[in-house]
């Protein structure tokens, strides 16, 4: 049996994913759904791009997601051995400009791949690079808002395969506990997956609530975002850490003090993004109270992983120390979040802050201990807004947003 290597890559734009219809000029498996796909012989991660590029005309849209572990698919009516390398990427974009080897292309829930006739095992080639339990947990590379999303593809994935292939719902109902405690400290995640089980019943409507769930998600962010973005457009703000949702409103700023955020030094990255667009100074997070004290700064601008129901934020650390020093200094400091990052319990709960590896800190040999908390909790005293998909709200209507969203908590 004649043995090929070849890459099967998946583009994810908004929880969907892009699906090719193979040609009949094509040599194998016309007529049949796809994804991005090429002979993979010699370097697999640089003719996935290639593909990319020739197929659809995304590459400049696409940033690198993973690569899955391989497997072997055997067709004996081609004689042949396929030997698959899975890739996942996002896209910024859904403009496909596809070539001679594409007759349709559409951009759907991945859990469409079951429900048509695809090349073989393609589900087997997206579940290699789904999103999954283990990854919401350990992703430390984006923010809360992006991190529930992909909590509701693992769901809305489940679910499909449930519906399609049969299973139980205690299965759904175990993954979605087990989604809620995978980060304790990213509210938004937990009241997103609560707010999917309370509306359904069965896989059939885990998964339409879960693909609804992923697009209302985007909808409130982008809400969010766009108001913010036109309460400080034209002025100078200080801003710290990473927040998708922050990052687009600081776009339409006319200066932006962005802290390193260490010691990940996310704002780093924020900063080189976001001198595209508008003058950026990057400085030490110690320098915080000194840019407040000597610079015309009219606001502090932060996102949030938690609102507590007393208006207390949980963020990156570094988020209280710009709060007291704005305080001090008569600056206003505006929370971005969406309203499903309001916590639902009682004032009295304390909340769960993550800390990072201590080697981050300090991996020398000398006898101490080393603290390195991830998030720190800034009291609401010192919030002047939260800026929401509905407006911008004070610290005393918090707590009707937590009464609100307890509702869907008891599924």
């Amino acid at each position: 049996m004649d043995e090929t290597h070849v890459v099967t890559c998946f583009l994810r734009n908004r929880g969907d994913v892009l699906l090719l219809q193979r040609s009949d000029e094509v040599g194998s498996y016309p007529g049949k759904w796809g994804g991005v796909a090429g002979h993979a012989e010699g370097d697999p991660d640089s003719l996935v791009r290639r593909e990319i590029k020739e197929e659809t005309g995304l590459l400049d849209a696409c940033t690198f997601v993973r690569s899955g572990d391989t497997f072997a698919v055997e067709d004996d009516s081609l004689d042949k051995r396929w030997v698959v390398h899975p890739y996942l990427f996002d896209c910024a974009s859904r403009a496909v400009e596809s070539d001679w080897e594409t007759t349709d292309a559409e951009w759907v829930p991945p859990t469409e791949i079951l429900r048509r006739e695809t090349v073989p095992d393609l589900w087997t080639s997206y579940e290699r690079v789904a999103p999954s339990v283990e990854s919401v947990a350990g992703d430390t590379e984006h923010g809360s808002a992006s991190i529930s999303v992909r909590a509701l593809e693992v769901l809305r994935n489940r679910a499909g395969l449930l519906v399609v292939r049969g299973g139980d719902w205690d299965e759904l109902t175990d993954l979605a506990r087990d989604l809620r405690s995978a980060r304790p400290s990213m509210t938004v995640l937990e009241n997103r997956v609560n707010h999917v089980m309370a509306e359904s019943s069965s896989p059939e409507t885990v998964e339409r609530s879960a693909i609804d769930g992923i697009d209302r998600a985007y909808r409130v962010d982008a809400e969010a975002t766009d108001n913010a973005r036109e309460k400080i457009a034209g002025s100078t703000v200080l801003s710290l850490s990473r927040s998708g949702t922050v990052l687009d409103a600081l776009r339409g700023a006319k200066r932006v003090f962005v802290a390193e955020s260490r010691p990940a030094c996310e704002g780093v990255g924020v900063a080189e993004t976001l001198a595209e667009d508008t003058v950026v100074t990057l400085h030490t997070d110690a320098a915080i109270a000194h840019v407040l004290a000597t610079e015309s700064v009219g606001s502090v601008v932060v996102g949030a992983d938690a609102v507590l129901p007393s208006g207390d934020v949980v963020n990156k650390t570094g988020t209280r120390t710009a709060a007291l020093a704005a305080d001090h200094e008569g600056v206003p400091l505006f929370v971005v979040t969406a309203t499903d990052k309001v916590r639902i319990g009682g004032d009295s709960d304390d909340p769960k802050l993550e800390s990072g590896d201590p080697r981050a800190v300090y991996d020398g040999n000398g006898d101490l201990s080393v603290l390195n908390p991830t998030f720190d909790v800034t009291p609401g005293e010192f919030v002047s807004g939260y800026i929401t998909e509905r407006g911008t709200i004070a610290c005393d209507e918090i707590r009707d947003v937590a009464a609100e969203l307890r509702l869907f908590a008891n599924w």
